[in-house]
């Protein structure tokens, strides 16, 4: 049982002993004493004074002195009006250090047979260009999020929806086909994806030339769109694509697999891994046939022009094209299609989308039409909405190569970290040549990481690498040197033989001890917030108040210079669980730690 709940209970058989009156524990107002005050815990006696019938101020006092009597954890009490600021024993903060060191992952919950079965999509790459660096924030978020919601006791599906079919395909489809000159990523020696990325640049290219050409005739933008030879020639693939066209096809599966081979190792380097991957290629038949079934059950109708569209405005939204005139498909009709394949794959309890906020609409729309089509797991989507990643510089924009590659952006990284590490006093110095370049990615990736998911995911972010890669303030670097710090002392401490279990706690400890050793109890009530909240920036924050305190401690306390033994012993337990907890944490954030720095 937790402080909190030892605490609430007592309050409860205060209430009862002192007034003759029952209250229920779960309205016990108990909260962090705030740092200008005295004590580890709060206690709100407002809502006790109709049974009291006395004063705030008489009422806490009572309380106060009852708990105090009678719960041994209890070492002092304050009243400030009406709130009971209660001081916890030291001895009670050692034992709990015991608990948390003896608690094997301090701070998840393990899955059981029982747990529910929660899919997390993330990513949704398009397989006409690379990753960028809106890509890394959606994976790193997606793959965190993952990540903590099984730390919370859930079975999770980490999935991937792969966009490797529509116009945007066709358009690097051919713009390869007309000035590619048999190119591959062999010949060019480029990765895969990078490629094929060039060639969507190059069709928006060619595509605004011929546009201003057409409108230097007289036209209208509009006017030059619709007449466009270039678009025309790609809408034509893609008829031809959804016919099953061979030769269409065969191009098709050659540039996608140059794609996914060059996504495999950007994922690889990033941490982030899938347990299912879907394809809209194979997904979006499925959605078109449920959309005409729902359309010959009058769900939806079909214009003069042939589309489809289904009338939400009695949802108070307006309405929605799911087929076009020619028969194709749009997102919406293949996410109705993925979201079928995937609950027949899985029984899935809960399914979350890990998708920027452009797609709030989109969502609002597919939770509306799933439930119209007769899916009971309709309303029940959940939409992770993030804000955009922004740069000093601006907005990026794929079809105009202004964007920011992923793999260019963890090079960067990892040079920044290698050169930043070597000016700060060598700290690489003497260290094999391997593993300086192993700390440096470990440092620069964690640097890119942390940036990403410190900031709270609903807003739009400014990236600056310059920012992220500095060994102090409220960055990666900064949590992972302190976990090196850590396991340093651990070290030592075990070469000059001093065995910790063996040692008896300290008679008295410090208020900053005791702070830390709150702060590691609160661990388990973080994780089960930010799994209920989805706000893996709560557990970001978390690690860097915890590596924040342990490193003043650390400058204002003797550890393994300390004369008495037994406080000796104590400090190294407290750093080695805070290492533990700090490790946990990044790890559920899929950041590495190094072991040195």
């Amino acid at each position: 049982m937790s402080i909190e709940a030892t605490l609430a209970k007592s309050t409860v058989e205060a209430i009862k002993s002192l007034y003759g009156a029952e209250f229920n524990e779960e309205k016990i107002q108990l909260q962090k004493t705030r740092k200008e005050f005295e004590g580890d815990f709060t206690l709100v006696v407002f809502p006790f004074l109709q049974l009291s019938k006395k004063r705030p101020e008489e009422t806490a006092q009572e309380i106060g002195e009852y708990l105090k009597a009678n719960q041994p954890a209890i070492s002092s009490f304050n009243v400030v009006k009406g709130f009971l600021n209660i001081a916890i024993s030291p001895s009670y903060w050692i034992e709990l250090l015991k608990k948390i060191d003896s608690t094997e992952k301090w701070g998840t919950t393990a899955v059981t047979e029982e747990s529910p079965l929660v899919m997390v999509e993330y990513s949704s790459p398009n397989t006409n260009k690379p990753l960028h660096l809106g890509h890394i924030r959606n994976n790193l978020l997606g793959y965190a999020l993952s990540n903590i919601i099984a730390a919370n006791g859930n079975k999770v599906v980490k999935t991937n929806i792969v966009n490797d079919r529509g116009i945007h395909i066709c358009k690097s489809m051919l713009a390869w086909q007309k000035w590619g000159n048999g190119e591959t990523p062999a010949s060019s020696g480029k990765k895969g994806d990078h490629l094929i990325g060039d060639y969507y640049v190059a069709f928006d290219k060619h595509y605004k030339a011929e546009l201003n050409e057409l409108m230097e005739k007289g036209m209208t933008k509009e006017e030059a769109e619709a007449a466009s030879p270039l678009m025309a020639e790609a809408r034509e693939m893609l008829v031809k694509w959804e016919a099953g066209d061979k030769e269409v096809r065969a191009l098709w599966e050659k540039m996608n697999n140059w794609v996914y081979e060059g996504f495999d190792e950007t994922y690889k380097r990033l941490g982030v891994d899938f347990d299912k991957i879907y394809y809209e290629s194979d997904t979006y038949l499925i959605g078109k046939e449920t959309v005409l079934s729902g359309l010959e059950q009058g769900k939806f109708y079909r214009r003069e022009d042939g589309s489809v569209w289904a009338d939400l405005t009695e949802n108070g939204l307006d309405e929605k094209l799911l087929l076009r005139s020619d028969g194709t498909s749009v997102y919406m009709t293949q996410d109705i299609g993925t979201a079928q394949l995937r609950f027949r794959d899985y029984p899935i309890d809960k399914m979350v989308y890990v998708v920027g906020n452009e797609q709030n609409y989109h969502f609002q729309v597919l939770s509306l039409l799933l439930d119209r089509l007769g899916f009971s797991w309709g309303k029940g989507l959940v939409h992770f909405s993030y804000g955009m990643v922004e740069l000093p510089e601006g907005k990026m924009k794929s079809r105009e190569g202004t964007v920011v590659d992923a793999d260019d952006l963890m090079d960067e990284m990892i040079r920044t970290a290698r050169e930043t590490s070597e000016e700060l006093g060598g700290k690489l110095k003497d260290m094999p040549e391997e593993e300086k370049a192993e700390i440096s990615r470990i440092i620069g990736l964690g640097a890119l990481k942390y940036f990403m998911l410190k900031v709270d995911a609903r807003k739009n972010m400014l990236f600056n690498p310059k920012e992220s890669i500095d060994f102090n303030g409220n960055t990666g670097p900064f949590i992972q040197y302190t976990y090196a710090r850590t396991r340093s002392i651990e070290r030592k401490a075990d070469e000059a033989g001093i065995d910790i279990a063996k040692a008896s706690a300290p008679a008295a400890i410090s208020e900053k001890e005791c702070g830390i050793i709150r702060m590691l109890n609160e661990f388990p009530n973080v994780v089960k917030q930010v799994g209920t909240d989805y706000s893996p920036s709560g557990i970001a924050n978390y690690a860097y108040e915890l590596a924040k305190e342990y490193n003043q401690f650390y400058h204002d306390f003797s550890i393994l210079r300390e004369e008495n033994d037994d406080v000796k012993a104590f400090r190294i337990l407290l750093t080695r669980n805070v290492g533990r907890v700090i490790k946990t944490a990044m790890n559920l954030l899929g950041i590495e730690v190094p072991e040195r720095m």
